[in-house]
This record gives structure tokens, sequence and C-alpha cells, in this order.
């Protein structure tokens, strides 16, 4: 019998922009190569011994996105909302009961309003860097919606929020960690899949560079707590740094098979 569940994991796109290099790092590279840009959610499904769903097994969501009314704003066009594309996998964002999140920004809990019954589950970090002083500052600022921080607030008190402090794990087969850098309170999230832990960055590696070459991307908190994050991404992955899953690569969407049949760039399976 298996010790550790195991978890099917999606990467769900709901939009994308083009990007150029001297847009999304520090130091970029000398040519004005193309990076473009994609956005996901994620969510982990339980699986029983056979590799089926689990039967009344709960899915896990990984972040929620921005709406299309956020998206004008900011020159993003989304195409569906990403509470909508999970049930494209068969989630109903309606009976989620846990969302993780990993940082505030507003392309990662917007939508918080589209998971009526759900936890979220945040770092202590990032709340207090979302609330506090670094907030005065516009370049921190900017990445951050006002109505997204007030949610969660309104969360909080309604009993919804759920904080941790460092590295936790959620349920079996799940855990945060805290990798700061991009923001202060930044966290990653390991599962554990057929084919070993995976690792979701998110945005603590934007793109397979950043992991994989020690690259920086261009909006950070930390400089050397982004450096430290890489490494620790990879020690999560057991070194199999083909494990992290970067935030908003575009090469995700092309190195991974399609989540099922129809669902070719809209949703791929992880594990």
């Amino acid at each position: 019998m298996r010790s550790t569940p195991i978890y099917e994991v999606h990467a769900v796109k709901y939009a994308h922009l083009p990007r150029k290099a001297w847009e999304v790092q520090i130091n970029p590279d000398p040519h004005d190569a193309d990076f473009p840009m994609d956005y996901f959610v994620w969510v982990a499904i339980p699986l029983d011994e056979n590799g089926h769903r689990t039967i009344g097994g709960k899915p896990i969501v990984i972040d929620t996105g921005f709406n299309a009314t956020v998206g004008k704003q900011r020159g993003r066009e989304v195409k569906k909302n990403p509470a909508d594309l999970l049930g494209e996998v068969g989630v109903d964002a309606k009976d989620v009961e846990d969302v993780i999140v990993t940082h505030l920004h507003y392309d990662h809990i917007g939508n918080w309003d589209r998971f009526p019954k759900a936890r979220f589950h945040l770092q202590d970090k990032e709340m207090n860097f979302a609330t506090g002083r670094h907030m005065c500052k516009g370049p921190f600022r900017h990445a951050y919606e006002c109505e997204d921080i007030v949610g969660m607030v309104r969360a909080l008190y309604g009993g919804r929020l759920v904080f941790h402090d460092g590295d936790e794990e959620l349920q079996p087969g799940i855990s945060l960690h805290l990798i700061g850098g991009h923001t202060a309170g930044i966290q990653s999230v390991r599962i554990n899949t057929r084919n070993g832990w995976l690792v979701l960055a998110s945005d603590a590696s934007h793109y397979f560079w950043g992991v994989n070459n020690d690259k920086l991307f261009s909006i950070v908190y930390s400089v050397a707590d982004m450096l430290a994050g890489y490494d620790k991404l990879k020690k999560l992955a057991d070194g199999r740094v083909e494990m992290v899953i970067p935030g908003h690569d575009a090469e995700v969407m092309t190195r991974y098979p399609a989540s099922g049949k129809g669902l070719e760039g809209i949703s791929v399976r992880l594990d």
C-alpha cells in the first residue's frame, strides 16, 4: 500500500501576453528575444491506488488568476475566467474547499470570490508585506489590486483565511514552502505524483530560465532570496530540475500533454 497519497496535477491557461527580454529580466539577454508570458491556475486532484480519481476526493486549487475587468485595465485579455476553465478538468470552483495562494499579486488571487466555500492558505509574511509599509512604494504596490487584499481581509474575519509560517504540510502528499524573492512571502507547492515530487514554483521562478540558469525576473523584492529560492526549489524536487514548474513560461503548454481530448492549448497535465 502506498504510504503517501499521489495526485494528478493540471496547469490551466487562461491568458497570454507577448513579452520581450528587456521587459522580464534583470540584466536581459543582449538580443531582443521573445519571452511571452502565459497565465495559469493549477489544480491537484487525489488519486487512488489504481491511479483513478479518488471517490469523494477533494481537489486543491493553487491560485485563482484574474478576471476580464482587471485584465482589461492592465492590458491583458482573459478569454475565459479561470474559475470556469477549471470545469474543463472536472473541478467546480463553487465546491472547492482549499485554495493555496502562492502570493497576493493580482494575477494569483483575483477571482477569490468565485470560490465561496474555500479556505485560503497564505504565508504570514505575504499578508504582512501586502498590508504593510512596503505598499507605500509604487513599484511594490503596482502588482497588487486593493480589492483583492480587502477580499483577503474579509476572508480572515470570516474565518476562511489560514496562515502558514514557513514550510508546512497541508495534507499528506502536499506541502507549502516559503521561498521569498519575488515578494516577501511567496510560497511554492510540493506535490507527490506518480512520477515523484512535483514542485509548482509559481513566481518563485517565472520561467524555466530562472531555476535552470539563475536568471532574475524584473519584479523582485529580494535578489538574494530569489537566487536562494532556486536552490530550494531544486532541493524540493529531489534534484530533478525537470520537476520544477515555473509560473508563467509559455513552454509549459508544449512540454506537457494536454489534460484531455479537446483541451489542447487550454490545460496540460504536469504529472
